[in-house]
């Protein structure tokens, strides 16, 4: 038999992504919901071990789903990786009469999770929040439709000048080891070429793309690169070969960097920290442990968590054809 739930902690862990305030809005209301009692716990995994707890009603959450960030403040923990971090950490949540948490974050979070639960057999359910997408077992992880749209924002405002000094800009976005934002944003923005770690399209397709772009009468062009793109080792190598091997250009890099964590979350991501706060509350008070909450073929599904954090998400090939034709 499931041990019954009388009290759960909500912590946010790792980089932040808009829509964690709202899971955590959704995790504390799904709590009193039920009648349970609900212990926020501040800066993560940091404040696990250190016992910053403090315990939240659903007054205690108002007007936060509008909010980016997390107001339980994330942090990294070094002292989390090790038994003796650990150790501490389950004995402040036996101390305070807690019986099961909800962790918000990405795949250093839920490593986190599942390697406490493998040793205490504490029941965790994840979250996933992070604006890369990157997370095996959803579709859409939160913080990542509000990213895009704060992405494609801004290569809005940078075509206005690239069209009015007939520049070429290289726009960097975030996406160490995916593409997932460069190529959506890329498409939307009607970027000319969109260069993303899972296709390697070499110098030379792009010198192609953007004398194919001249040639058809284009006076300005956006190139989208993720941060992690394998043709140059970064952005200004790339700017510096167009600037030495194609005339006529006059280049420009934009780099957006964090701005694009930050900004109230989108409608989507609201709704989906909704619901993926409720799915989480319920699947701990039915006995499910070890699991991550996802958004799949528009269902709230459970994937194990090793298996979001082995699993590899996959860029979209129609969306690669799609952005070839558009380019043209």
């Amino acid at each position: 038999m499931p041990k019954t739930i009388k009290k759960l902690a909500v912590l946010t862990s790792g980089g932040d992504s808009p829509g964690m305030n709202a899971a955590i809005r959704a995790v504390v209301r799904a709590c009193a919901y039920h009648n349970i009692e609900c212990i926020g716990v501040y800066r993560g995994y940091e404040g696990l071990i250190e016992g910053d707890f403090e315990s939240m009603d659903a007054r205690s959450v108002k007007g936060i789903i509008n909010k980016g960030g997390t107001f339980l403040k994330s942090a990294r923990s070094k002292e989390f990786r090790t038994a003796e971090g650990r150790q501490k950490a389950y004995k402040k949540l036996v101390e305070a009469e807690i019986d099961g948490l909800v962790a918000i974050g990405g795949d250093g979070t839920f490593t986190g999770a599942m390697i406490f639960n493998q040793e205490f057999g504490f029941p965790v359910i994840g979250i996933p929040g992070t604006i890369d997408n990157d997370i095996f077992g959803t579709s859409h992880t939160l913080g990542f439709d509000t990213a895009l749209n704060t992405v494609v924002d801004a290569i809005d405002k940078i075509r206005d000048t690239a069209s009015s000094h007939n520049r070429l800009f290289f726009v960097e976005v975030m996406g160490r080891d995916v593409g997932h934002i460069a190529l959506n944003a890329g498409i939307a923005g009607g970027a000319e070429e969109i260069l993303i770690p899972e296709e390697d399209l070499g110098l030379e397709r792009l010198v192609d793309s953007l004398n194919r772009s001249r040639k058809s009468g284009k006076s300005s062009s956006i190139v989208v690169v993720a941060e992690g793109d394998k043709i140059g080792k970064n952005i200004f190598e790339l700017k510096d070969f167009v600037d030495q091997n194609m005339e006529g250009y006059d280049v420009r890099v934009s780099v957006l960097g964090h701005m694009q964590r930050g900004g109230a979350p989108s409608c989507f991501d609201r709704v989906l920290a909704s619901r993926m706060g409720v799915k989480a509350v319920e699947s701990l008070l039915e006995g499910k442990t070890n699991y991550m909450v996802g958004l799949l073929n528009g269902k709230m599904e459970l994937t194990p968590l090793e298996k979001a954090i082995k699993g590899k998400t996959k860029i979209n090939l129609e969306l690669l054809r799609v952005s070839d034709i558009m380019s043209t």
